[in-house]
């Protein structure tokens, strides 16, 4: 019998080991590809496919936390038939509410960024998308260009669609990631005007700039290699919006914004979590 499982998939759950760590391993598990994290008693479980790169992933969570403990088991094929609703909520944020196909009804069309679990448990909203959708509400305006770096599930994308851009380009990595994004972007209607690329953002940026927004949804440490192409991609009076940073990187990443010609125009914060608005000084 082959290495892959029966369903094609595997869940990983993952244990910090202490407390004030466990926001460093959702972020680490986050950046390894991780769609959606489901909080079981302290322990982080998410669903991923065969075919992804564990061992990266467990490099990014021994990253953030060298004595946290992975296991990786093949999902069971029950499991995939389970309804995971009662795990589900939709979420106002801003002027966007963000929730599954069986809660749209409940709320605007026009405000509502629909998006299916499948099986990442929630629908996407981390605290650090959560924090850009209050950004973004008073920022997007009608027929802007917006690019979305690490677009993911590509919900901040189709937020901007949604805001009045006239056209999003949503960069993303991972190629597994790719076909739930594309499957988001046509539920939602605005297959028109986001275009997903899978690739290296440093490369592909400089071809759509001039961009009057630029979302990035990433943990600091590559968040502070993309900076250099998203100020050379910036529309004059341009902003940047900037997530997935830890509440007590705030000292630092302010500092280094500052030093590399940033400045903050808006603050947001969510627990542990930090996002900001800025714009070249």
């Amino acid at each position: 019998m082959s290495d892959a499982t029966a369903s094609g998939w595997r869940s990983v759950r993952v244990t910090p080991s202490r407390d004030d760590a466990a926001d460093a391993v959702a972020a680490a598990l986050f950046a390894a590809g991780a769609e959606g994290l489901h909080d079981d008693a302290g322990t982080w479980v998410t669903h991923v496919r065969d075919a992804h790169d564990l061992v990266a992933l467990r490099a990014s969570v021994v990253a953030a936390d060298p004595a946290a403990v992975v296991h990786v088991v093949p999902l069971d094929p029950a499991a995939l038939a389970m309804p995971l609703h009662g795990d589900v909520v939709a979420h106002d944020v801003g002027r966007f509410v963000v929730a599954p196909p069986w809660l749209a009804h409940e709320h605007d069309p026009a405000r509502t960024i629909v998006v299916e679990p499948g099986m990442a448990f929630g629908t996407g909203e981390h605290a650090t998308t959560r924090g850009v959708l209050r950004l973004m509400s008073d920022l997007v305006q009608p027929g802007d260009v917006v690019a979305d770096l690490g677009a993911g599930s590509a919900i901040l994308a189709i937020a901007a669609a949604k805001a009045g851009a006239s056209r999003v380009v949503a960069i993303e990595l991972d190629e597994e990631a790719m076909g739930n994004a594309q499957a988001n972007v046509e539920r939602n209607g605005v297959a028109d005007r986001v275009h997903l690329l899978c690739g290296d953002a440093t490369v592909l940026m400089p071809f759509f700039a001039p961009v009057a927004l630029v979302l990035a949804n990433i943990v600091s440490s590559v968040l502070i290699e993309l900076l250099p192409v998203v100020a050379a991609s910036l529309a004059p009076r341009g902003h940047a919006i900037v997530a997935g940073i830890l509440h007590e990187e705030r000292e630092f990443m302010a500092g280094m914004l500052e030093r590399t010609g940033w400045r903050i125009v808006a603050e947001d914060r969510e627990g542990e979590w930090w996002s900001a608005t800025i714009a070249r000084a």
